[in-house]
């Protein structure tokens, strides 16, 4: 922990110099990136990484079962490339299911939790907080691999076109939409590049992304949550826990990010 503040310490003066003198040296997006080139040498996410491979393994629930048998896709217990193939459709849920929406099932049937009591437990809290070290865990066993989403099913061609929609919808008290910040190129908010999510933003940008360690407020953040935050931020109603409307914009984002490489577990600000 010692060695991970001071790396942090270091890399937030780094940031400072290189925002600072951002005309000489290069942009303030440079000087982020610099920031978090720095991190990563001490990411903290790697402690939720490890929390999550011990829930992976460990024998819980009312059923005293661990979830090495939990299918995500690639079979019983296949972590490695399932986080780059999700959401898609399931045939025993009969679901298009993201990572963490998944991981709840598993939990459900394998080991005897109430998927529903975990879905409305708080963010951050309880077995919430081991879903998000479980899906730390699983993703960064496809770190450097390519996304490809399937959309051969016809529920995850649904779930694209009303992605698609709800990205462009806008409502709200400011009228803001998802577009209104990641529909075009060359858009910032303070000294944070906006990537543009219509299309394939780039390696480890955006969907590519997340599960991330977030610095600003000490927390390790899954999909489902940065959504549920961007609700938030654009004065709508914040959507419950694996809603349809959070599938389907990740589905949506997760199409367009095609061939994008991913970098989880990413260090955001």
């Amino acid at each position: 922990m010692k060695k991970t503040l001071t790396t942090s310490l270091l890399a937030l003066a780094a940031l400072c110099g290189a925002v600072g003198a951002s005309n000489a040296q290069g942009t303030a997006a440079e000087g982020i990136a610099k920031y978090r080139e720095m991190l990563q040498d001490g990411n903290p996410a790697e402690l939720f990484e490890m929390k999550g491979e011990e829930l992976w393994k460990q024998k819980r629930g009312p059923k005293n079962a661990s979830l090495e048998q939990c299918d995500l896709g690639k079979g019983p217990g296949v972590i490695k490339g399932a986080f780059v193939e999700l959401p898609k459709h399931f045939a025993d849920t009969g679901r298009v299911q993201d990572l963490e929406t998944r991981l709840i099932t598993c939990m459900e049937t394998l080991q005897g939790f109430k998927g529903e009591d975990i879905a409305k437990t708080a963010f951050g809290r309880g077995e919430m907080a081991n879903v998000t070290a479980l899906a730390t865990y699983v993703a960064t066993a496809s770190k450097g691999m390519r996304f490809n989403l399937s959309q051969k099913h016809a529920q995850e061609k649904m779930m694209y076109e009303t992605g698609k929609q709800l990205f462009f919808t806008r409502g709200g008290t400011h009228d803001f939409s998802c577009a209104s910040c990641h529909g075009s190129d060359d858009k910032r908010i303070r000294l944070q590049d906006l990537p543009n999510l219509t299309k394939n933003p780039g390696d480890g940008i955006g969907f590519a992304a997340w599960p991330a360690y977030r610095v600003s407020n000490a927390q390790m953040w899954g999909m489902q949550l940065r959504l549920n935050d961007c609700f938030r931020q654009m004065r709508w109603p914040e959507p419950k826990f694996g809603s349809d409307a959070t599938i389907a914009l990740s589905v949506y984002m997760g199409v367009n990010a095609k061939t994008a490489e991913s970098i989880v577990p990413a260090i955001k600000r």
